[in-house]
């Protein structure tokens, strides 16, 4: 079976845990650092502080950004759910809106027509590693005086007229969970150039511990902490980070295999009259997933036909206004809806070869 997506480990990331073994310190510690200096230079970001996992990246920024219960975020409904169990364990309220339905990205003005006097933030996310419009939306949310929080679970590595993701809202979340763009095994990160949200997330990431270990370590009183503030058990280990550093050696190489694969699927299906293909702009993105749409409700045939000639799909994602557990917060949004029931994802991960990209290409082109 050709998996949807798949992690690409080699001996590197063995020897850098190794490392970490070796040292007895697996806790967060001076590698955990040297992740957080690593990616302020790719970002270009002045602060970022590893997580556990993106979900907790999310829910620190949310709960840092001082929500009171009642108030609102406004978060498309075509997200993973841990976009929305994030907002509620913030004690925010969410406030599902539309997609557009060339880029399944957040409907920048269906967003502006759910505010109300109690919204206090946006996440647009990234969808599939496609950044959003964000000159659409900042400007009028920071008139409002609304939090762009950025949920780029997908989008690491993508970049916005010439900038990088995790320099164009007010905060930007990242996963490195195991099939993301660059992976620590289980981990996230938060930047941000707001100097301020960066020192009240910091201790929150460590149940509030004014000082870390690792940082008393070397202090006469190395016993000594003070609690400062409510946290939470968030912060990344040094094992996570050795992976993610030996990861972001590979950044590029990764990103332009993946760029490649995304192109030649596009010059397959363009001229496929019951699939319909995303927009975006392919130089600037580091895809995460590959979505199409198939037309004519035909997408769970499709998914039959390939799982029979041993190709894995998907469907990302069950839009979460839809969900049991989301039900008061359900809305009607047309475009979610009807693209919830035509996308289907196929394999795109960097170890696909050229054989099990010319497979998949032939099984879809032989399809009704």
């Amino acid at each position: 079976m050709i998996p949807v997506q798949r992690p690409y480990l080699g001996q590197e990331e063995l020897e850098a845990i190794g490392k970490v073994f070796d040292s007895r310190w697996l806790g967060m510690g001076s590698v955990t650092r040297a992740f957080e200096e690593e990616l302020c230079k790719i970002l270009g970001a002045r602060n970022v502080i590893a997580v556990n996992t993106g979900t907790s990246a999310l829910h620190i920024t949310l709960d840092s950004l001082g929500l009171e219960p009642g108030d609102e975020v406004i978060v498309p409904s075509l997200t993973f759910a841990a976009s929305v169990q994030a907002i509620l364990a913030a004690g925010g309220r969410p406030v599902f809106c539309d997609v557009y339905a060339d880029t399944l990205n957040i409907d920048v003005q269906d967003a502006f027509r759910r505010m109300t006097a109690r919204t206090r933030v946006i996440m647009p996310v990234h969808y599939g590693g496609t950044p959003c419009d964000i000159n659409e939306l900042l400007p009028s949310a920071r008139e409002r005086h609304i939090w762009v929080v950025e949920d780029a679970a997908h989008a690491f590595g993508s970049s916005y007229n010439g900038r990088k993701v995790g320099t164009l809202g007010d905060v930007t979340c990242f996963s490195f969970d195991p099939i993301k763009n660059i992976t620590c095994g289980e981990g996230g990160a938060i930047a941000t150039d707001n100097d301020e949200i960066a020192q009240r997330i910091i201790p929150k990431r460590i149940l509030g511990i004014d000082n870390d270990t690792w940082s008393r370590f070397s202090n006469q009183r190395n016993w000594f902490y003070e609690v400062v503030t409510s946290g939470y058990r968030y912060h990344m280990p040094n094992i996570n980070a050795a992976i993610g550093l030996e990861q972001l050696k590979r950044l590029e190489k990764f990103k332009r295999r993946k760029q490649a694969i995304v192109q030649r699927y596009d010059e397959a299906f363009r001229n496929i009259e019951w699939l319909k293909l995303l927009k975006r702009d392919l130089k600037d993105t580091f895809p995460f997933f590959y979505i199409v749409r198939v037309l004519n409700n035909q997408r769970d045939n499709l998914m039959t036909f390939l799982r029979e000639r041993g190709i894995g799909s998907g469907v990302h994602y069950i839009p979460n206004h839809l969900q049991p557990h989301f039900a008061e917060f359900r809305v009607s949004l047309p475009v979610t809806e009807q693209a919830y029931n035509e996308i289907i994802t196929l394999p795109l991960y960097y170890e696909m070869t050229d054989a099990d990209l010319s497979a998949i290409i032939e099984v879809v082109h032989s399809f009704l």
